[in-house]
């Protein structure tokens, strides 16, 4: 076999996420071939993590059914989009805004576990809090007392770490800057300053992902907001209810008004399910309203997550069930959903990857 008959063979196979060819997508970057062995190199639109294994085992296979029986080596380069034209968080891969219409949906729930599982993949993820009027972020990761260090930078300016809560995943929320008190009553400049603290002046270094949690509704604040930090996306948390629901179709149209996609809606206490009865199922808050708004609104429903009591205990015990294996039913449901996310962050990359080699011809 040589060089282009492995380009062909390997060429025809798709991305999982994209639907494309990988000859249509100028993937194949380098191929070397030796007496026993197969180097190649790939680029992919990020974030990788959850197609790389997937593609080396689709290449494997193609090329053994065409009687190769080689030492297969990839390696994997991640696409990007352009991050020299932001003013801060230029060394952030990707970033991540989940949002509400309305509080008492579990937006932070979903958002801190999101976090914790893209960690668990081996992305190096930051948490920014920025529910200046119910920070939840301390109380979900154990971190109720923790506040931010100030440093000065090499610049002579002055920035703040965010709290290293494991490996991968470092946090930081107005919680770490505001007694607990003190958040109900925070108006006008004040509360502008710490935003701008938060995502200006916070040292990340470099992430993969940065996922911000937003305060719920869709006033000015959050309108400021996503006006200013460079998203990829934003995914939309709801409940099953048409009262809810109402709200989802105000933060989809705020969203869209400034330009930001819409990676997905997640429902949440979609049903319950006894402990004693892992059979039945109990539609408490009405059944499927977020899959029917994401229809309706041709948004993609990333995932149904169920109203448990030992998710709720997790989260309020400090310890997300996306970040131990106490609870494996309720980690797998939060996995899925993150690949769900990954998948459609993936898709959006690539349209506005397009987009902007297409400004720049």
């Amino acid at each position: 076999m040589n060089v282009e008959q492995i380009k062909q063979i390997i060429g025809k196979l798709e991305d999982p996420h994209l639907g494309l060819s990988w000859s249509a997508l100028d993937a194949i970057k380098k191929i070397e071939v030796f007496d026993d062995k197969i180097i190649l190199s790939i680029d992919l639109v990020g974030p990788i993590v959850s197609v790389s294994n997937i593609i080396k085992e689709q290449i494997i296979e193609a090329l053994s059914n065409a009687g190769i029986k080689a030492n297969i080596e990839v390696t994997f380069n991640e696409i990007c989009l352009d991050r020299t034209n932001r003013q801060f968080l230029k060394e952030v891969k990707h970033i991540i805004a989940v949002a509400s219409g309305k509080g008492g949906v579990g937006k932070s729930a979903i958002a801190g576990n999101i976090a914790a599982a893209l960690s668990k993949m081996g992305l190096k993820v930051g948490l920014l809090d920025a529910d200046v009027y119910g920070p939840s972020q301390p109380t979900m990761f154990g971190l109720k007392e923790a506040k931010l260090e100030a440093i000065t930078d090499s610049h002579g300016n002055t920035v703040a770490i965010p709290i290293k809560r494991d490996e991968n995943l470092f946090i930081a929320s107005m919680g770490f800057v505001l007694n607990r008190n003190e958040a109900a009553i925070v108006r006008g400049p004040m509360l502008a300053s710490y935003f701008s603290l938060l995502f200006e002046q916070i040292e990340w270094g470099e992430l993969d992902v940065l996922v911000f949690d937003l305060p719920p509704g869709t006033g000015d604040i959050q309108l400021t907001l996503v006006q200013k930090v460079p998203l990829n996306g934003a995914v939309i948390v709801t409940t099953p209810q048409e009262i809810a629901l109402a709200d989802v179709r105000r933060s989809i149209a705020m969203f869209r008004k400034v330009n930001v996609d819409i990676l997905g809606i997640v429902e949440n206490m979609s049903y319950f399910v006894p402990p004693d009865m892992p059979d039945r199922k109990y539609y408490i808050f009405g059944k499927d309203g977020g899959k029917i708004i994401a229809y309706e609104e041709n948004v993609p429903l990333l995932g149904q997550i169920p109203l448990d009591i030992e998710m709720r205990e997790a989260n309020d015990g400090g310890e997300p069930v996306a970040l131990t294996d106490k609870y494996p039913v309720q980690a797998r449901t939060i996995k899925e959903t993150t690949l769900e996310l990954i998948k459609e962050l993936r898709k959006h990359n690539y349209e506005n990857l397009n987009k902007s080699i297409e400004i720049e011809m």
